[in-house]
């Protein structure tokens, strides 16, 4: 009889086949594999999905690059010269409008200023003052003159009666037939005579010298009164406005009974014997645009050959202005004002990788671009180095090749996602 012990030990066989607590291992597997897979293995690349028919797509080609700009440029005459009033004065007549051609020499403008005139009459007068002094001045010398030469001529013959009268008392002294005293008066008499004709040629030498030097300060002085009453005179000219050289009167602002000031710029004329093309151009590319230049224009399907001028160097709201003049011939019926798209050439034409100008530059900095997979079906970004650019294409230094297609268009909406898949517009 068993035990209540053995009746206990009872063997419980094994179970067979995939149990519940295998499930759980296995899951636990799974999601290892598929975590070391995404670690190691998965393309982790951040996708945007595009609609392939709104982007514009280009290939990459091969060909020669032209090394030009496009500006528009402003047609202005080869030279002008602008009107200043010389002298104020009030407007009386505008004898010549805008719009004219002129003459060197013609009259444009007349006008008034009383203040001038009576400068002019002032200065005459004083002119006539100073000469009438100068002549009362040279009648006073010349009478002085001869009132010395009659005296030396009057000394002269009181000398030689002294010396006669000396000789003779000489004589008789020696015969003891005059005094002693009255011999000692002729000889200081003759003495006396003596000094006083060299003090009368000291006069003259004196004066003769003073009044040289007058007569030459009061000429000079009367000389510069001339001058100065030409000059105002000459001012009093200048109240008709001339015009400075041949050509078209331009614009011309005075109004009839406008006070002008000295100075004021009243209008100008324009030189017509040839034009120039003035152009602003982007400050970008102020280290590139120089003088001796060529550009050409394009009017009624004819080219026109240009060149550059001048380079004005100042910067003013991001552009800077050049001249360029005609290199032959010039498009007939050209005006001024007319406005004219130019190509600048600013190097060489040289052969290189090209890619056509696009809204991508915007956002990348030409840094980098979406190039399409061969299969067209999506597009990465890589990096790429652009050189020069014209107003079609840009210049490809290094990361891509001929014949490779790339997105052209804007970036905006494709954010910082670095592979585009490109799907159909439903």
């Amino acid at each position: 009889m068993d035990t209540p012990l053995q009746s206990m030990d009872k063997v419980i066989p094994k179970k067979k086949g995939i149990q519940k607590k295998h499930f759980g291992y296995l899951a636990i597997g799974i999601a290892i594999v598929v975590l070391i897979y995404m670690a190691f293995f998965a393309d982790r690349t951040s996708t945007y999905k595009v609609e392939k028919d709104k982007l514009i797509i280009e290939t990459v080609s091969q060909d020669q690059f032209n090394d030009y700009i496009t500006v528009p440029g402003t047609v202005e005459p080869i030279t002008i010269i602008y009107l200043d009033a010389q002298e104020g004065g009030r407007v009386e007549e505008k004898v010549i409008e805008e719009g004219t051609m002129v003459k060197k020499g013609d009259i444009i403008l007349k006008l008034s200023n009383p203040d001038l005139h009576l400068n002019i009459l002032d200065s005459e007068a004083q002119l006539a003052e100073k000469e009438n002094f100068l002549r009362n001045t040279q009648i006073n010398m010349e009478q002085q003159r001869l009132q010395i030469k009659r005296d030396l001529v009057t000394l002269k013959y009181d000398i030689e009666r002294k010396e006669r009268n000396y000789q003779q008392n000489v004589t008789l002294m020696k015969d003891n037939l005059i005094s002693k005293e009255e011999f000692i008066r002729s000889k200081e008499d003759l003495d006396m005579a003596r000094q006083s004709r060299e003090l009368a040629l000291e006069r003259q030498k004196q004066d003769s010298s003073f009044y040289s030097v007058n007569i030459n300060s009061m000429v000079t002085n009367l000389e510069n009164m001339r001058k100065n009453l030409q000059l105002v005179r000459e001012r009093a000219e200048n109240l008709n406005v001339r015009a400075p050289v041949d050509g078209q009167l331009g614009l011309l602002t005075p109004e009839i009974g406008q006070n002008i000031q000295r100075g004021a710029n009243m209008g100008q004329v324009n030189v017509l014997t040839s034009y120039k093309v003035t152009a602003q151009i982007d400050e970008h590319y102020i280290d590139r645009v120089r003088t001796s230049l060529t550009a050409t224009l394009d009017r009624q399907g004819k080219e026109y050959n240009l060149l550059v001028k001048r380079v004005y160097p100042e910067v003013r709201n991001g552009t800077f202005e050049i001249d360029m003049i005609f290199r032959d011939s010039m498009p007939d019926n050209i005006r001024t004002g007319q406005t004219y798209y130019t190509s600048l050439q600013l190097g060489q034409p040289k052969v290189s990788v090209l890619v056509p100008i696009g809204g991508f530059f915007q956002e990348t900095g030409g840094q980098w671009i979406f190039v399409l997979d061969p299969t067209e079906s999506f597009a990465t970004k890589r990096d790429i180095s652009i050189g020069r650019k014209n107003p079609k294409y840009y210049e490809v230094l290094e990361g891509l090749k001929p014949g490779e297609k790339v997105i052209v268009s804007g970036y905006e909406t494709f954010g910082k996602n670095e592979k585009l898949i490109l799907k159909k517009s439903k």
